[in-house]
């Protein structure tokens, strides 16, 4: 009977030993289908994902204008350099004598004519000069009008005496001391003359140096620089230790501007005379303005191996100022 029970219970249980073997045999098919689905996935996300090719970069040629002058390049459309505005009239006021400055009439910016007193230097001792020559050419122009009195006079008394001596009524020696007189007084009408062509000559010359205590302006132009103060010293040669000044100012003729570059040597082939240059200056560089090459100065730099070219403006502008930098282009001639 228990035998039959046991029979009976082992015929209900399941057996799981050949489910544990069948999924032990299926489990690394599964594995690698999905490894696979895996794989399949994430490459076509990979392509659906994947950025649209980038354009290749084009070397974009520039043309590079240089930093510093005399630094050209050679552009396909234009030789370029860089340079400076210049005053082709500029003139530092100096004093031609030594003395205290008194009044400096002038200022920074401002316009002054040819001419015009820029300061004026004490000039007492050649005021009191001036006049004490003045005085000796009025005096020297009295004695010439006192000696052709005199010779004229002495040349009546000749004529009086030669007529009287054809009547008898007077020798010849008296004659002949009338005679004499006359060569005397001619004589002395003489020296007069010259002494007061001397006088006048030295009064003009201390005139002349009376001037120079007053320092006028050599050109119309702006001042860009004052150098002197009332009170100070002003010298035409520096007496060292930094207490006499040789200047008042520095006066610019703004109609005299212009520009220079240096052009490297293996360009200057394509500069010539008269050609039109656009200029930019770096204070504007919205603005183009128009110029020409007036010349190209004849010698090289030996140490840059550059030369010297100058460009002159087509038309005046009040923004353009001396020192200032510039950059032009010389533009080709067209064919």
């Amino acid at each position: 009977m228990n035998e039959d029970k046991s029979e009976l219970l082992k015929s209900l249980s399941i057996d799981r030993s050949r489910d544990d073997e069948d999924t032990g045999r299926a489990s690394p098919v599964l594995l690698i289908a999905i490894v696979a689905g895996g794989v399949l996935v994430g490459a076509g996300a990979g392509w659906f994902l994947k950025p649209a090719p980038k354009a290749r970069p084009v070397a974009a040629e520039a043309v590079q204008t240089a930093a510093t002058p005399g630094k050209v390049v050679a552009p396909a459309g234009g030789l370029t350099a860089s340079g400076y505005v210049v005053a082709r009239t500029r003139a530092t006021v100096a004093a031609e004598v030594t003395g205290r400055v008194v009044e400096v009439r002038v200022e920074e910016g401002q316009a002054v004519r040819a001419g015009q007193v820029l300061a004026v230097l004490d000039g007492s001792l050649a005021a009191v000069d001036a006049a004490s020559n003045r005085a000796r050419a009025l005096s020297a122009q009295a004695a010439v009008n006192s000696a052709q009195l005199q010779y004229a006079q002495a040349q009546r008394d000749l004529v009086r005496a030669e007529t009287l001596a054809k009547t008898g009524f007077v020798s010849e020696a008296s004659v002949q001391e009338a005679a004499l007189r006359a060569r005397v007084a001619e004589a002395q009408a003489d020296l007069s003359r010259a002494q007061l062509v001397a006088a006048r000559s030295e009064s003009n010359r201390t005139q002349v140096q009376l001037s120079r205590y007053e320092i006028r302006a050599p050109f119309s132009g702006i001042v860009i620089d004052k150098a002197a103060q009332p009170g100070e010293i002003i010298s035409p040669l520096s007496a060292g230790g930094g207490f006499t000044r040789t200047g008042i100012c520095t006066i610019v003729d703004m109609d005299s501007l212009e520009i220079e570059v240096d052009v490297n040597e293996a360009y200057i082939g394509r500069v010539t005379n008269g050609q039109k240059v656009e200029a930019i200056l770096d204070a504007f560089p919205d603005t183009v303005l128009p110029a020409r090459v007036i010349a190209k100065i004849p010698t090289a730099s030996r140490d840059k191996a550059t030369v010297r070219v100058r460009i002159g403006f087509d038309s005046k502008d009040v923004r353009i100022l001396p020192e200032m930098a510039v950059k032009v282009t010389f533009l080709e001639p067209r064919t």
